[in-house]
């Protein structure tokens, strides 16, 4: 039997030569250091691929699950058999044997093949894991996170992707990332495919809301459909999402930039689905490859989502390869929540549903007896005034009374209401 075994190296073979239900946890451990040298001490095991973001064995530990907390059970017993997948950490470095029918290694000079510039170039490309976050965490609003989830989930079934760009601050010494609205821009998904369609007049209006508001775009957010792993197993991101990730947040300037994935999981305990917010900065080293053209951007039908192509060779795991893990790209980011001053009652622009000044009607009304600016502290409220106002004068003002929660002058209340009745 051969269970295939992931590890930061890449995807190694381990052959067991008992059944499956008949070796033992213990036992796989001891063929994994027979044949691919990692001491039993410092393995860590798991079904699960998120082992593969521990940054340190004890971060490890706490991912490895119950394969590390019951030697004695089967491997069977566990869902393992002839192909399986079971995901490794371990501490240090090792080396990695070469596959059979590899190339074998021609030294440069006289006797062998002189390397080009090209080949020295490339031999200086190394991608390691990131250690740390430019940012200590991200915290969503509780309104904004939930009415994205609710769309995804509850009328898009997530079906297909969905995505936007996440508006907030970034504050204090340890910058944390606070995310207070979400605009939805023009966009078509897929089951595996996002597509922005950026539109620059609304964008500068969102930016003009933003600036009103004392905020500024931090980061974008995006769902992933069910089913779009299929045969090729699980991945965190698919290479055309780290692709995406990685032009944002090259295109952001921003240090602190932030990746928010939703998606739906199915929770163990009970067979049901859970909707799961996970947060990532793609490393330094991943949006300087971009920046430089060496990630291969047309991704051919059938390749393995788990893997970047890149143009030359570059040093992964130790070792010479075009073909890179994406969790290579990926530093987690811790994530809470809080209640910012905006709401997220209103209609959100872009969907299915075109959104009309009889919605404004509805949200005020419903907003009768709070004051006026508590009834339009919403963007998307805000975005839709935008388009019949001045972007220039109208808008900050508005936004200005919304960031400092301070009356709205009766003029502007008037015409908003006139609008809403028109």
């Amino acid at each position: 039997m051969i269970v295939r075994v992931r590890s930061r190296d890449g995807l190694e073979r381990v052959t067991v030569p008992g059944a499956a239900d008949a070796t033992t946890v213990a036992e796989f451990r001891t063929l994994i250091e027979a044949q691919l040298g990692v001491p039993v001490a410092g393995q860590a095991l798991s079904l699960d691929q998120n082992l593969l973001l521990a940054k340190t064995s004890d971060q490890a530990a706490l991912l490895s699950g119950h394969l590390a907390s019951h030697p004695h059970r089967t491997l069977a017993s566990l869902g393992i058999s002839h192909g399986s997948v079971v995901f490794l950490f371990y501490d240090g470095e090792r080396s990695v044997a070469r596959p059979p029918g590899a190339a074998a290694v021609t030294p440069a000079g006289s006797f062998g093949r002189k390397m080009t510039m090209d080949d020295l170039i490339a031999r200086q490309v190394r991608i390691t894991r990131q250690e740390a976050p430019h940012c200590d965490a991200v915290s969503f609003d509780r309104g904004a996170a939930d009415a994205f989830q609710r769309y995804v989930n509850e009328i898009l079934a997530f079906s297909v992707k969905r995505g936007g760009f996440m508006y907030g601050r970034v504050v204090g010494e340890e910058k944390k990332v606070e995310v207070e609205f979400i605009y939805e821009l023009p966009q078509q998904g897929t089951v595996d495919h996002l597509s922005l369609l950026r539109n620059p007049d609304e964008e500068a209006l969102v930016e003009a809301i933003a600036a009103g508001l004392g905020m500024r775009r931090v980061g974008f957010i995006f769902s992933q459909a069910v089913g779009a792993k299929g045969a090729k197993g699980e991945y965190t991101m698919s290479a055309q999402e780290v692709l995406q990730a990685a032009e944002l947040q090259a295109e952001s300037g921003l240090e602190e930039w932030v990746t928010a994935i939703v998606k739906l999981e199915v929770n163990e305990e009970d067979g049901g689905a859970d909707v799961h917010f996970e947060a990532f900065q793609m490393s330094d080293t991943c949006v300087r490859l971009f920046k430089e053209g060496l990630f291969v951007t047309e991704i051919e039908e059938g390749a393995d989502p788990k893997l970047s192509r890149m143009k030359k060779d570059v040093i992964a795991g130790g070792k010479d390869t075009r073909e890179v893990d994406n969790d290579f790209f990926l530093v987690l980011v811790k994530i809470s929540d809080h209640q910012g001053v905006l709401s997220s009652s209103f209609p959100v622009e872009n969907r299915i549903t075109t959104v009309t000044m009889r919605a404004l009607k509805n949200h005020l009304d419903r907003g009768k007896g709070l004051a006026f600016v508590k009834r339009i502290s919403d963007f998307h409220l805000l975005l839709l005034l935008g388009r019949y106002l001045d972007a220039n004068a109208d808008v900050p003002a508005l936004a200005e009374c919304v960031r400092a929660q301070t009356p709205v002058p009766e003029g502007y209340q008037l015409l908003i209401e006139s609008l809403a009745s028109a």
